[in-house]
């Protein structure tokens, strides 16, 4: 079988990391991944053609697209770029991530290759959206659901939920999800799982003291909370009580060069503290850490449930999404909350203290973490649902 995978990324890591999870799962088919936005650190398995489209992206604010040169000419390419790839690759599957829920300003790409699948011009591929579990608010929500449902049912064929419908059931964040006329199905979370034996091989690699603990600091891509990551620093020299700690953080790939520096300097005075912009195998560092501090954005939630390490997340304010998926999982026990008034050094130091006295570790068993492999048997097969049967089960 041959796939289609277009993903655009423009602020954050997520996006890009949950679709490459995807994309690894669909081996051993030949998965053609198409990515547009900045370069993210990392290799792609054997089964995995990347496609790189000139690199667009958008300001915090999700207002103004971002690109280093002419933008028309930059659209221009990319439109030219995108529709080569599908006119050489006649895919079995086409999968666009998001779209038509967001992404919209990519429409000057997205429309002109689906309106020319439904005419035939690249074979008769199945084409998929591949959504996460909680959406964003907008100014006009009854407009926008109106355009996301017609662009569902004119241009789509079935819809990959990747969530589990009795933590996130789509229709809490798109009430108007049931007019869609294409099979939807929740997948589950997707997520892959720590590496057996993670936590002692990671350990012994750090060569940890003995009782020495492990907290890692994260903030996703880098372009937002890098607060998160100086409160870290500030608040380690409270954590050194009867047992050594080490800290780990991870930056981001996009954390601009100056805040980059700052923050080493700032660590700089403390011997255990170590800074690092990404880590190819930062899942089973979070399964041999005492606990975490991170962002709660999708994946790196997801990647604090499958290890199941002790954590606290700090929810970016722009919209709902985070916060929704934090305090949820909060109300379960599977995590705690940030505010900013916890980054003051004394009072972060004694809830990150709270975590490392917690012995038992959060239940992975307790959320479905097989997403990527759902999504891919899903991909693969062309299983149809029915969907009254599928409301049924999830209602």
């Amino acid at each position: 079988m041959n796939i289609v995978f277009y993903c655009q990324h423009v602020l954050g890591l997520g996006h890009f990391m949950r679709s490459l999870a995807i994309v690894r799962a669909l081996a051993p088919h030949r998965t053609v991944f198409v990515t547009g936005g900045p370069e993210v650190p990392g290799e792609l398995p054997p089964h995995v053609v990347h496609e790189r489209l000139p690199v667009l992206s958008m300001d915090e604010d999700f207002r103004e697209m971002l690109s280093g040169d002419d933008l028309d000419a930059v659209k221009r390419e990319r439109a030219a770029r995108f529709a080569a790839v599908m006119e050489r690759e006649r895919p079995d599957v086409l999968v666009v991530e998001l779209y038509p829920f967001g992404r919209r300003a990519f429409e000057f790409e997205l429309l002109p290759v689906l309106d020319a699948v439904r005419r035939g011009a690249y074979g008769r591929p199945r084409v998929v959206c591949s959504l996460r579990d909680i959406l964003v608010e907008k100014d006009n929500p009854e407009k926008y659901q109106s355009r996301v449902v017609g662009r569902l049912n004119q241009l789509f064929d079935a819809l990959l939920v990747h969530s589990d419908p009795a933590l996130f059931p789509l229709e809490e964040t798109f009430p108007r999800i049931a007019e869609a006329q294409i099979p939807v199905e929740y997948t589950g979370f997707v997520t892959q799982m720590p590496s057996p034996g993670a936590r002692e091989a990671v350990r012994a690699s750090m060569d940890l003291a003995p009782g020495e603990r492990l907290v890692v600091a994260s903030a996703g891509g880098g372009k937002v909370g890098s607060e998160l990551l100086f409160a870290a620093v500030n608040s380690y020299p409270l954590l050194i009580t009867d047992n050594p700690v080490r800290l780990e953080i991870f930056t981001g790939p996009f954390l601009d060069e100056e805040a980059y520096q700052r923050l080493l300097a700032h660590s700089s005075a403390h011997e255990r503290v170590f800074v690092s912009r990404f880590s190819g195998n930062f899942l089973d560092l979070l399964a041999a850490a005492d606990a975490s501090l991170s962002l709660a954005g999708y994946n790196t939630t997801m990647n604090v449930l499958a290890s199941g390490v002790p954590a606290l997340v700090w929810p970016f304010a722009q919209n709902r999404e985070q916060s929704l998926r934090a305090h949820r999982l909060a109300g379960l026990g599977a995590l705690g909350v940030l505010s900013p008034e916890d980054f003051e050094p004394a009072r972060l130091a004694g809830l990150v203290g709270g975590l490392l006295d917690r012995r038992e570790k959060a239940l992975a068993g307790s959320f479905r973490l097989d997403g990527a492999a759902e999504s891919a048997r899903l991909i693969v097969s062309g299983m149809r649902p029915n969907r009254q049967q599928h409301q049924t089960e999830h209602p």
